[in-house]
C-alpha cells in the first residue's frame, strides 16, 4: 500500500513540474500526447489502490468464516439518542515537494548537463525538479519562480529515454515535425500541442545527447510572440541545442 501512495505522488509530482512552468492556462496546454500517457499511469495506480484497500473488507466479510456465538441484547433507546457515527478524520495529507536540484546559481549546470547558449536577458527561475532519471527547470525574464516561463529544458536518462523516443517517434508518424542536425548530434524539432483551447502550441527540440540521454527544449507560446517568425525560432532552439553539453 505505501509503495502505490508513493507512486501515485510521483506521478501527480512530474505533472506538478510540467505545470509549474506555466502557470497560466496559455502555458498549461502543453504536449498532450505525455499528459494523455500520465492520466493513464494515475488511473491505474488510483484503481490498485481501491482494490489494495478493499482487500481486508473482503477478508473479514469472506463466507465460510468461522463465527463465534452470537449474544442478543436489547438495545438502549437512549443510548442511540446520544451517540452518533465516530468521527472520520477525511483530511487529506499536504503534497510534499518534489525533491530539487538545489541552488543552480545561473541555472547553466543542470545535474549532468551545461547550458552554454541562452537568449538574451533570460535569468533563471529559481525551481527546479529532480526525479532521479528525469529533471527539469525554466528561465524567464525576471528570475521569478511563479513568473511566466520563457525557455524550459527537460534532461531524461536512463530508462526514461525510451518516453522520449516513443514520442518522437509518434510525432513522425503523424507528419508532424522535422528531423534536424545540431552540430554532430541529431534532433527533432516539432510544434506540440497544436490545436489545443484554440493555442498554437509549444515550439520543442528533442535532442539526441547520446544512447542514455535525451534533452527536450521548449519555448513557451507567450514567449515565441517575440520573435518575428518560425524560422527565427526554429535557430534559437538549435543554438540553444548546440550549447548543451555533458559533463559526464
Amino acid at each position: 500500500m505505501p509503495m502505490l501512495e508513493d507512486q501515485l505522488r510521483q506521478i501527480m509530482a512530474e505533472e506538478t513540474a510540467r505545470l509549474h512552468a506555466a502557470p497560466d492556462l496559455v502555458d498549461r496546454v502543453v504536449r498532450s500526447s505525455r499528459r494523455k500517457k500520465t492520466r493513464g499511469r494515475i488511473a491505474t495506480v488510483a484503481t490498485s489502490l481501491a482494490v489494495a484497500a478493499a482487500v481486508p473488507l473482503y477478508l473479514t466479510a469472506a463466507p465460510g468464516a468461522v463465527q463465534t456465538s452470537v449474544v442478543t441484547e436489547t438495545p438502549d433507546p437512549s443510548a442511540s439518542q446520544t451517540l452518533g457515527p465516530p468521527a472520520i478524520d477525511d483530511t487529506p495529507a499536504p503534497p510534499s515537494e518534489p525533491p530539487s536540484l538545489g541552488d543552480l546559481g545561473d541555472g547553466k549546470a543542470l545535474k549532468h548537463v551545461r547550458v552554454g547558449y541562452l537568449p538574451d536577458g533570460l535569468r533563471w527561475s529559481q525551481w527546479s525538479y529532480d526525479f532521479g532519471d528525469r529533471y527539469t527547470t525554466s528561465w524567464n525574464y525576471d528570475g521569478d519562480k511563479n513568473g511566466f516561463y520563457c525557455v524550459q529544458i527537460y534532461v531524461y536518462e536512463g530508462q526514461a529515454v525510451q518516453e522520449v523516443d516513443d514520442r518522437v517517434q509518434a510525432h513522425r508518424d503523424e507528419g508532424e515535425g522535422k528531423e534536424v542536425t545540431v552540430g554532430d548530434r541529431t534532433g527533432y524539432a516539432v510544434v506540440e500541442g497544436v490545436g489545443e483551447d484554440g493555442m498554437k502550441g509549444t515550439p520543442t527540440l528533442f535532442l539526441n545527447m547520446g544512447e542514455q540521454r535525451r534533452a527536450e527544449i521548449m519555448f513557451s507560446p507567450v514567449y515565441v510572440k517575440r520573435f518575428p517568425d518560425a524560422k527565427a525560432v526554429d535557430r534559437e532552439l538549435i543554438k540553444i541545442a548546440e550549447g548543451l553539453t555533458a559533463d559526464d
